[in-house]
């Protein structure tokens, strides 16, 4: 018998942070990969305007996975920097429902380390939260630039994604598909 039977299984803690693009990308090949295993998934966008209709959008609908848009589109364009905190702090609200609900089997918070950077959220009770509340066998997927150190810390698997380089650093626009 190998060691592999004997190791123990848990729900992770899952960061997908750095400056290069395919932090959602790789978030979403995750969470389709545990749908395609008939796994209950989740997803929760924190800074996307809740509005928004991208390709991603679109296929979760007709998958039937359940998606909720908690933002007012990038925080860098917004009008009411309060108001995109305080959807900020309701969509970790819903969060802390649909984690500790054990409905899921994983639920992704995109674009979640967003709200720990700018101080809209703190990292150390976030944590704390997760530590008390994250039912054993839950998988958390969290994604965004700047991961506060203490959440990498306390992450089971932490993935970088470094910009070697990006078309838009050439002039070339977003794409249908490849970027939204």
């Amino acid at each position: 018998m190998g060691t592999r039977s004997k190791s123990p299984r848990k729900g992770l803690l899952i960061v997908n942070t750095g400056h290069g693009k395919g932090k959602t990308t790789a978030a979403l090949g995750l969470l389709l990969r545990a749908w395609g295993r008939g796994m209950r998934v989740c997803v929760i966008q924190f800074i996307k305007h809740e509005g928004g209709s991208w390709g991603e959008v679109k296929a979760a609908k007709k998958l039937g996975i359940e998606w909720y848009k908690m933002g007012d589109g990038f925080t860098w364009m917004s009008r009411d920097i309060d108001e995109t905190a305080a959807k900020a702090r309701h969509g970790w609200q819903l969060a802390q429902e649909k984690i500790a609900s054990g409905d899921y089997d994983v639920v992704l918070l995109d674009e979640f380390t967003y709200p720990l950077k700018y101080g809209w959220l703190d990292t150390g009770e976030v944590i704390a939260w997760l530590r008390a509340h994250k039912p054993p066998m839950t998988h958390v997927v969290i994604t965004g630039r700047d991961a506060p150190p203490e959440l990498i810390e306390f992450a089971d698997l932490v993935t970088e994604m470094r910009k070697v380089k990006h078309p838009f650093d050439r002039g070339i626009r977003a794409q249908p598909g490849i970027e939204f």
